[in-house]
């Protein structure tokens, strides 16, 4: 009922930047908390940033300065923008979105595919 679709991702070098962004298409009533979450191989999935429909933000210790994570609801659009990119910061970026759709009306959690970010030199 509901995809997300990621761009942005990327080769970059240590100290460089990236802008993902994850569109939401389908039939949507209301997209509630937006987030991402990035997994590297070998590791567990973690959350990165995540954004309320009032704009609140949660970020994770490691990306708190670096990264910053917006939303525009009239485009079903979520953000992060990633500046002074660490090579630890190289991970698979997944977009997650708290959904209600149309007809039924269900609310549920939708992952987008994901989107490499590699940083190297």
């Amino acid at each position: 009922q509901v995809q997300l679709v990621e761009s942005g991702g990327g080769l970059v070098q240590p100290g460089g930047s990236l802008r993902l962004s994850c569109a939401a298409s389908g039939r949507i009533r209301t997209i509630y908390t937006m987030g991402w979450y990035r997994q590297a191989p070998g590791k567990q999935r973690e959350l990165v940033a995540a954004i309320s429909t009032s704009g609140g933000t949660n970020y994770a210790d490691s990306v708190q300065g670096r990264f910053t994570i917006s939303r525009d609801n009239a485009k079903n659009t979520v953000y992060l923008q990633m500046n002074s990119l660490k090579l630890e910061d190289t991970a698979v970026y997944y977009c997650n979105a708290d959904v209600r759709t149309v007809m039924p009306g269900a609310r549920a959690d939708y992952w987008g595919q994901g989107t490499q970010v590699t940083v190297s030199s």
